[in-house]
């Protein structure tokens, strides 16, 4: 299964059209694990900047609740919900020199506000105390409940892998805004954080990489290459020659 987002060829009013994690892609992807017999293996290739958080935690819950081993492979980055999904995984390939980025939720300041980290929400809000302005407060109690959902989700997705304590000093490591979201969590880094990260990609990782220099109108985000599923002949009706 791939899931590849380019920036796309066309633009809208000069502004280069760039594909994200949406809820297309988690319908595609749900729909892949779902048709997966529970015994088969999942390898997940990852090139995205992330996306919306819905979508992110939709694959990365269906992903984790599939029976069969779940690989994720990171040939250049996946940031932000493709962190996230790469969490529910049981190994993660990245080139030694992917990245994977943290997991602080971005919210927006109104319709037509700029979209800031919510722990920053939260700083500024605590910072201006009693003269923050209703707004501000609103905002920041948002803001609260969008990073306690976000760490609760991410002790979801491992506490089985590296116990309940550790899995929550990484949830908030990812999302109390100790680094910038485009902050790059390189594999030294990841290892350090605890995540289980191999760098042996396969060769044809590569090769099916260069078949997406950029991404053509309407391209889906993600494909599904399923393996053919072998008939099983019962034993009372083979015969021997």
């Amino acid at each position: 299964m791939t899931m590849i987002h380019r920036e796309e060829r066309i633009s809208f009013f000069g502004i280069p059209i760039r594909r994200f994690i949406d809820i297309e892609d988690s319908e595609a992807v749900l729909r892949a694990i779902r048709t997966t017999p529970p015994n088969k293996p999942i390898a997940l290739i990852l090139h995205t900047p992330g996306g919306l958080v819905l979508a992110a935690s939709q694959i990365a819950m269906a992903l984790k609740r599939h029976p069969g081993k779940k690989i994720v492979i990171v040939p250049h980055y996946a940031m932000s919900g493709g962190t996230l999904i790469a969490l529910a995984a049981d190994e993660i390939l990245m080139d030694p020199n992917a990245v994977l980025g943290p997991l602080d939720p971005q919210l927006a300041l109104g319709p037509q506000g700029p979209v800031v980290p919510a722990p920053s929400i939260v700083k500024v809000a605590k910072m201006k105390g009693d003269k923050a302005s209703d707004t501000t407060l609103v905002v920041a109690d948002v803001a609260e409940k969008a990073i306690r959902e976000m760490q609760e989700l991410i002790v979801y997705l491992l506490r089985d892998k590296m116990g309940e304590e550790k899995a929550w000093e990484l949830a908030k490591k990812l999302t109390e805004g100790g680094w910038t979201h485009d902050y790059p969590i390189t594999v030294e880094k990841a290892r350090e954080l605890g995540l289980p990260v191999k760098t042996e990609l396969p060769p044809e990782v590569y090769e099916l990489m260069e078949l997406y220099p950029q991404a053509p109108y309407n391209r889906p985000g993600v494909e599904f290459i399923p393996q053919p599923i072998q008939p099983q002949i019962p034993r009372h009706t083979r015969q021997h020659h």
